[in-house]
């Protein structure tokens, strides 16, 4: 729409709809490749798009490594399909939310082995919130099997849930905007391969 010279444009909060709880922010089945997530590769690892699913391959032993799709939110809930496609078990996969840059974000790891956490970066620091290891769960479905991750960033609560089951809840009082992201990990053993598919992002 071109609007006619001379015309003054105010901004009218009560012209933008309110989002209601549940509602849908942002979604990808990763079925077209253009939908802003980040495409890379290197020696240590690739990120891309492939047949309809989101891949990530770690080439390097004790690496995390993550995918941006380059938003900027405050409070959010993200819910995810994902799988080890290949490599190790003994790994990491999971969620970032709050991502302002490579030293300052919020973490939600699982292992295809059973365990979970929940972390930060800050000023480059790692810390783990939920423990002082990763804590075994239950709840992972092992192997190549298909695990619904959801994490929640609401406020000053964080909470992790695997495949309906609470896994893990802590509270932070860390930067309450920013990115959200995909990642993946290897320990002693590289070479994994993590999927992911149906991705969502929804108003708490």
């Amino acid at each position: 729409m071109i609007f006619g010279a001379g015309l003054s444009i105010y901004g009218c909060s009560w012209l933008s709809p309110q989002v209601q709880p549940g509602e849908v922010l942002f979604q990808d089945d990763f079925a077209i490749s253009t939908s802003g997530w980040d495409r890379y590769r290197d020696g240590l690892y690739q990120a891309d798009y492939d047949q309809g699913s989101y891949r990530i391959e770690v080439f390097t032993p004790d690496t995390m490594v993550w995918s941006l799709p380059n938003l900027s939110y405050t409070d959010v809930i993200l819910r995810v399909q994902t799988w080890r496609a290949a490599g190790p078990e003994d790994n990491l996969f999971g969620l970032l939310c709050r991502y302002q840059d490579a030293d300052n974000f919020t973490f939600f790891a699982l292992s295809s082995d059973g365990y979970v956490g929940i972390g930060q970066y800050i000023e480059g620091q790692r810390t783990l919130l939920s423990d002082e290891s990763l804590l075994p769960v239950d709840g992972i479905r092992p192997g190549d099997n298909i695990n619904l991750i959801e994490a929640r960033c609401v406020s000053d609560e964080l909470t992790l849930s695997v495949n309906g089951q609470l896994a893990a809840q802590v509270r932070s009082e860390s930067a309450l905007e920013g990115d959200i992201g995909l990642l993946a990990g290897t320990y002693e053993e590289p070479g994994v391969e993590i999927r992911f598919d149906n991705f969502s992002m929804l108003q708490p």
